[in-house]
């Protein structure tokens, strides 16, 4: 009950502008603030020093630094089967599964359309029957996104939107979630066809940035912008990191019909590091 009350409580917060604060803080190079903020934020959740690169708060000038560590050499092995479909992420699976006459499950009866999500049509055709996976980044988590399988960047899309906190007890209450917050979409082609591998942004989540384009947001743009890339500008390979989260939230995988087979032992609620195996690809 309490946590339905603070989902909708969350109807009437001003979402951008507690984001834009949190934005603000998390960039303070103060070294006794910064400080104090990363060994809060590590020990309120349990962040794992012993994997990441650097392991003192000092190593870093400010906390987004933290947030988006990079860990040792080796932490995050790729699956050896090159069929292997790899988590993209560290998280908690939200919900995956076969997309049905064009709906994603969100969860407890809530569900929203691959055009909504997507903002766009015609990509949303690509992915009829399809299957999708949704994955939950909590704050102790690597924050760094990498690629399910080698792809070839044809589109990007930031789709502008609400700032909803995308915890569990949200996601349960708020309908059409994923499809209401603000987004950054992105299409490749890939060894199975289309690949959309969405990024959704939260509240207090500040900006998601991708390698090749850098920061996306700040600034918030009021309007819909897609940026198309000619065939061979931007290839990535199975592995390769594709962005960041400068705060954590969640990821959603789209792929078209017929193009993979999920592991078994997947299930909701359960929690995935970065390169290990979701599946296998069909060819």
């Amino acid at each position: 009950m309490l946590n339905k009350l603070l989902a909708h409580l969350q109807y009437i917060l001003p979402h951008h502008l507690l984001t834009w604060v949190i934005h603000k803080l998390a960039r303070v190079r103060t070294v006794w603030f910064k400080n104090a903020m990363i060994r809060t934020i590590a020990s309120r959740f349990g962040v794992n020093w012993s994997e990441a690169l650097h392991q003192s708060p000092d190593d870093y000038p400010h906390f987004n630094a933290f947030f988006t560590r990079q860990l040792k050499p080796g932490s995050r092995p790729l699956a050896s089967d090159e069929n292997a479909l790899l988590c993209p992420v560290d998280g908690a699976i939200s919900s995956y599964g076969k997309i049905r006459e064009n709906q994603i499950f969100q969860a407890k009866g809530h569900g929203f359309s691959c055009e909504a999500l997507l903002a766009d049509a015609a990509q949303a055709e690509k992915y009829q029957n399809g299957e999708y996976i949704t994955i939950y980044l909590s704050p102790k988590d690597y924050h760094r996104i990498h690629m399910p399988l080698a792809g070839e960047l044809t589109q990007m899309s930031h789709v502008p939107g609400r700032l909803f906190s995308v915890a569990p007890y949200t996601v349960d209450t708020i309908p059409r979630l994923f499809a209401r917050n603000e987004r950054s979409v992105h299409h490749f082609d890939t060894p199975i066809g289309s690949h959309a591998l969405v990024l959704v942004g939260a509240m207090l989540v500040a900006s998601m940035e991708t390698v090749w384009h850098g920061l996306i947001n700040p600034p918030r743009a009021k309007k819909l912008r897609h940026y198309n890339y000619p065939a061979g500008e931007v290839k990535l390979d199975r592995g390769a990191e594709m962005g960041r989260f400068n705060m954590g939230s969640t990821v959603v995988l789209l792929f078209p019909e017929g193009s993979l087979q999920w592991r078994e032992g997947l299930e909701v609620g359960l929690v995935v590091k970065m390169g290990e195996s979701l599946g296998s690809l069909s060819h």
